[in-house]
């Protein structure tokens, strides 16, 4: 018997010489939750977890959202022992299959062979982006891709080249880059869906301060409206801006006049899905699961459909040169003042407004004085 078994949820495995984080655990949280609403939405739940290290994600598909197979990948051979070992534990036999072989050939694999998922979860290291065009050919339409990047470089602006190499999108440097990410991501997998006549939906966002975490719904049309475009950040004066493909040639920051940096094209639509998200935090609470991932799931339903960037906080006090207030006084301020104002869960100090960066900054000096 081993003597190394690890916890998480209601499941326990080895991790051997397998790669596991458990900083991202809240990621794999919420992926079952949205897995748990899908089949009891649609009554069943196969799914190809496409880069499965050890096999924490299977076992927890499987126990926890009630997933009836789970198709579990691994391109590294060496982890056959630990992972076989896991599944065999923690799951019925005949609800999972294990493989060694490339992501791209697996997906290519389940098309030529009509084998559609509900749940396809590419857990990558780097980007996912090559990864999407073919895992596109091997999901259900209304089923769920799940990509994780770990480039926070990329898509925080350091690497403007690759950023293109990489999402065929610039990505620049502002106080925002963390939500940036997300849209790049969401952006990228619209892009891929579109050149197939589909489109995506956001199910849900995270970032837990290292990795970008993106759940969308795969839908057999184009939306009605783009829900792509650019973001400019003016760095003379803090001021956010959004922008389509025919304002690009006339961009000037409409607070100082001042040329902004352009990030984008990335997906400027909703973070999440509202209703999606609240479902989540009901099941949650159904299953008294931690209070942190419910007050989470709260976050994320208020930020849902803000504008697309946030203020920090810190930022604010630096152009205004003063004492930072408290973050809530400040919302409620602006809500008084007739906008809007929430909480983010991509940075715990920062505010997400349509409020203009002069507003944030009287009001936060009125604060300070009063």
């Amino acid at each position: 018997m081993r003597d190394d078994w690890v916890e998480e949820g209601k499941v326990r495995f080895a991790i051997a010489n397998a790669f596991y984080r458990p900083s991202s655990q809240v990621g794999r949280d919420l992926a079952v939750l949205a897995a748990a609403l899908y089949r009891q939405h649609h009554g069943q739940l196969r799914v190809i977890d496409a880069m499965t290290g050890c096999g924490v994600r299977p076992l927890r598909y499987h126990q926890e959202a009630g997933a009836s197979w789970v198709w579990a990948n691994e391109g590294n051979p060496d982890l056959q022992a630990v992972l076989t070992e896991n599944l065999r534990q923690g799951m019925t036999p005949g609800t999972y299959r294990i493989t060694h072989q490339d992501a791209n050939q697996l997906f290519f694999s389940c098309a030529q062979h009509q084998d559609y998922y509900d749940l396809i979860d590419i857990d990558s290291f780097g980007s996912p982006t090559p990864f999407i065009s073919t895992a596109l050919w091997a999901i259900k339409f209304g089923g769920l891709l799940y990509l994780t990047s770990t480039d926070g470089r990329t898509t925080g602006g350091h690497s403007v080249d690759k950023s293109i190499q990489v999402y065929g999108a610039c990505a620049r440097s502002h106080p925002a880059v963390h939500e940036q990410g997300l849209r790049l991501l969401m952006g990228a997998a619209a892009q891929k869906a579109s050149e197939r006549g589909w489109s995506i939906q956001p199910v849900f966002s995270i970032f837990n301060g290292v990795i970008h975490r993106v759940m969308v719904r795969v839908l057999p049309r184009l939306p009605k409206v783009p829900q792509g475009g650019f973001l400019a950040y003016c760095h003379g004066c803090g001021q956010f801006r959004t922008a389509n493909w025919r304002q690009l040639g006339q961009l000037g920051c409409d607070a100082c006049g001042k040329a902004p940096v352009v990030s984008g094209p990335l997906w400027l639509g909703p973070l999440h899905d509202a209703d999606y998200v609240g479902q989540m935090e009901h099941l949650a609470r159904q299953w008294q699961w931690p209070q942190k991932i419910q007050r989470l799931l709260a976050v994320m339903a208020q930020e849902a459909t803000m504008p697309p960037y946030y203020y920090p906080l810190a930022d604010i006090g630096r152009r205004g040169q003063m004492d930072i207030p408290p973050r809530q006084r400040l919302m409620e301020a602006l809500r008084q003042g007739g906008y809007r104002a929430t909480r983010t869960h991509v940075d715990a100090q920062a505010i997400k407004t349509d409020a203009p960066l002069a507003i944030c900054l009287d009001m936060a000096r009125a604060l300070t004085r009063s």
